[in-house]
């Protein structure tokens, strides 16, 4: 084993009481077993270096101990239109052929869940300039992001900080995605009291690259003695620890101490670093050089540089000495595992190691931009495959880089938890006019407009549908190309809390839904799985059921005009999102999906077009009320949640999708948060709620009792057809065996819905309109 120079910590004569001990004084948050582990697997007692080293690693958030073998067992991740799967920073599923290059869309999916819940401004900001870096990382333009985000209850006990939270990681994704320059095109929001102790932040970052153009997260072949990069901030002690802090429960009494943990934002350096890395693109591609890249996430420059090489079955030699730094003294562990935002690392040949530095340091003069900002040369790569880090002409690290890589594996016990949810025995209601502006007033189907105005959805100019329009966020894709991306993120937390399996096939059904209303052929899936502790049988069970659940939706549903599954190309897990108490959150399997329109112009938004025209209901109303919004505002919640036909819901997407790139529709809106009312009154609203024309509706299509009928969540699709269409319509939707189902007409200015002749529903616009538009508003206040 390779030598030393720095002192020893003393693993392996230390008893366990002494062990824990130092292990929680130094925020070390390996096991007992696994501090051993590492001295046993580098045959003698680490340095304080590698030890933080082995943290990181160690962690879920970086080795997925607890997850690889189930992702890897149950994922489907090939399909023919799949160019690169779950293996690097991001993955990149087929756009098309446009002058005869083969282009991909890069994404990639990530979590920023436990700092948001700390330093919710920061938390949420560097969780959208990591998933920026992965997806620039692939050689590719940045051109898209979106946010799923989980709150807690507005109007519980912990209301005040709840509202603090939201409105802080509102305004940091606003404050780094507008300063980055980059569009924020869709996203979805749920509240409730699982969420009061540990938000969830998602992000979700698109990108656009030729498949000849992609750069790679490793060494090219032949890197021996290439230099070794890092490019960026100055690094400090910023998210030191961060993704063993990401790996943990979090307790409140720690509140402060965990702040150091998260990382501090600089969009506006970013968007520099943006620009200076295309130019480095476009001069390498020029010269037919080839590089590595990757972005300086968790672990900072130990897990890039450590990562790039391994990958490639080479070594590295680092000397920390000449990282750039803005703070004086700080330990090589703290420089080798800073989280410190806005870095990269290159693996670069020397003889293209000048330009790159020229173009980061001169051209686009990092130094001015940010105090010790810049390019510097930090090591080389070796032949001899140890990890090597040097420090004022010491060893402080000196592994197998396999050793540093290859991260520990836990097979975790599963077992399904008692659950006892029933359905509630309501009365129908006697006003449903009321009935109806609660539900379209609750925070979970309200306009989220005060979210969304405060981003940018339109600052690159390629926005075809901004966010709030349509059930999915639309752009174009390459410039002068017809083909656009259309994207939606999706997963109910109720549904989940009563079913994590079916609440896992919904999220799917529900984001290739919403991608298919706007015309979109749905082309690949991310998977961002937020869970409890892993080390509890039943949020393990949990967690599995929720990855069973992708799975089989994404096999059942098929990329369209084949048997392949909708691929899924690029996640993340985050465990622990528990609090000290025990409290976890709901299971939140978050998927976004992606789909590929190869004319953007045919994009549909799902506001009611003209009067006069024709309503259909593709999607049985069946009792499927368990989770639903309905019981919600009653109290309950139900056992019963929507069940997903694969055949039928593949169908039922590829008619709406052949429906609408036919021209044969006007205006679609799928079915789910408050069901088949709320979708028809979102119709009528618009994404800025102001709509004029109303709708007649009929429910004597159906025998369920009238409340099931509105609002019920069963999945389907409603949407509004010309007379000049109805016979195209109809044999295309007999072709594919769905059942269509008119509900009615467009009408002036009013939602009237009927049953055998009886009113059951009559409001005007405006009443519709004040009842959506305020519901997030006062959540938020």
């Amino acid at each position: 084993m390779g030598g030393v120079d720095a002192d020893l910590v003393d693993i392996k004569g230390m008893p366990d009481k002494s062990l824990q001990e130092f292990l929680r004084k130094n925020a070390i948050s390996l096991s007992l077993f696994e501090a051993r582990r590492v001295a046993e697997l580098i045959g003698r007692n680490p340095t304080i270096t590698e030890l933080y080293i082995f943290n990181t690693q160690w962690s879920e958030h970086s080795s997925y101990k607890s997850s690889r073998s189930v992702l890897k067992e149950l994922l489907p991740t090939q399909a023919p239109n799949v160019i690169l799967g779950p293996s690097e920073d991001s993955g990149i599923v087929e756009l098309g052929f446009i002058d005869g290059e083969r282009y991909g869309v890069v994404v990639s999916h990530e979590s920023h869940n436990h700092p948001s819940q700390v330093v919710p401004y920061e938390g949420a900001a560097t969780g959208v300039g990591g998933d920026i870096r992965d997806v620039l990382c692939m050689g590719a333009k940045v051109i898209a992001l979106a946010d799923p985000l989980r709150f807690g209850n507005p109007y519980g006990k912990n209301k005040n900080k709840v509202k603090y939270i939201a409105n802080e990681v509102i305004n940091g994704i606003a404050g780094y995605g507008d300063a980055v320059g980059i569009p924020n095109i869709c996203g979805d929001v749920y509240f409730n009291d699982s969420f009061d102790e540990n938000c969830l932040v998602n992000v979700v970052c698109l990108g656009i690259v030729k498949e000849k153009d992609i750069i790679h997260s490793y060494a090219p072949k032949n890197a021996e003695g290439y230099d070794i990069v890092i490019v960026g901030k100055a690094t400090d002690n910023s998210g030191f620890g961060g993704a063993a802090f990401a790996s943990l429960i979090l307790d409140e009494k720690e509140r402060e101490s965990n702040r150091g943990a998260v990382q501090v934002p600089d969009p506006f350096l970013k968007n520099v670093l943006i620009r200076a890395s295309y130019a480095v693109f476009e001069e390498a591609r020029k010269q037919g050089i080839i590089l590595g890249f990757k972005d300086m996430g968790a672990g900072g420059i130990m897990c890039s540089t450590s990562e790039l090489c391994s990958s490639s079955n080479f070594g590295a030699d680092i000397d920390l000495s000449k990282v750039n730094v803005s703070m004086k003294d700080l330990p090589p562990y703290i420089i080798a595992n800073s989280e410190t935002q806005e870095r990269f690392t290159w693996i670069c040949p020397k003889e293209f190691t000048k330009t790159l530095l020229k173009i980061y340091n001169e051209d686009f003069e990092l130094p001015s931009i940010s105090l010790g900002a810049g390019a510097f040369v930090i090591g080389k790569v070796t032949k001899q495959q140890d990890y090597i880090l040097r420090h004022e002409n010491k060893v402080v690290c000196n592994v197998p880089i396999k050793d540093v890589t290859q991260g520990i594996r836990y097979e975790r016990e599963k077992k399904a938890a008692k659950r006892n949810f029933k359905e509630p025995n309501l009365r129908e209601p006697s006003d449903f006019n009321k009935i109806l502006l609660s539900v379209l007033k609750h925070p979970n189907v309200a306009s989220k407009a005060k979210a969304y105005k405060h981003y940018d959805t339109s600052v690159m100019g390629n926005a075809v549908i901004e966010t709030g329009y349509a059930d999915a966020g639309v752009i174009k894709a390459v410039d002068n190309s017809s083909f656009g991306i259309a994207l939606k993120t999706d997963c109910n937390p109720r549904y989940c809390r009563i079913d994590s399996y079916w609440g896992a096939v919904n999220a799917v059904a529900e984001s290739m839904r919403n991608v298919a209303a706007v015309g979109a052929i749905p082309s690949a899936l991310t998977d961002c799985l937020n869970y409890g502790n892993p080390e509890k049988p039943e949020a393990f069970y949990d967690f599995y059921e929720g990855v069973r659940g992708i799975a089989d939706a994404a096999k059942n549903l098929h990329y369209k005009g084949s048997t392949y599954p909708v691929p899924v190309v690029s996640g993340n897990v985050s465990f622990y999102n528990e609090s000290s108490s025990g409290k976890s959150v709901d299971p939140s399997p978050i998927i976004a999906c992606i789909g590929i329109l190869k004319d953007y112009s045919k994009a549909i938004t799902m506001q009611l077009k003209k009067e006069n025209s024709n309503l259909f209901l593709v999607g049985e109303r069946r009792e499927e009320l368990g989770g639903s919004v309905y019981y919600e505002i009653n109290g309950e919640i139900g056992s019963i949640v929507p069940i997903i036909d694969f055949e039928k819901e593949r169908n039922m997407i590829y008619a709406i999708i052949d429906a609408i790139n036919a021209g044969l529709i006007l205006s679609c809106h799928d079915i789910s948060d408050g069901g088949l009312a709320t979708t028809i009154s979102e119709m009528i609203l618009g994404g800025d709620a102001d709509g004029e024309i109303g709708a007649k509706i009929n429910l004597d299509f159906t025998n369920i009792r009238n409340d099931k009928a509105l609002f019920s969540e069963s999945s389907g699709f409603a949407f509004e057809v010309e007379d000049i269409h109805l016979e195209k319509l109809k044999a295309l939707f007999k072709f594919y065996k769905i059942n269509l189902i008119q509900l009615g007409k467009t009408d002036k200015n009013r939602l009237t819905i009927t049953k055998n002749n009886k009113k059951i529903i009559d409001l005007p616009i405006l009443k519709l309109k004040e009842a959506w538009t305020s519901g997030f508003v006062e959540a938020l206040e």
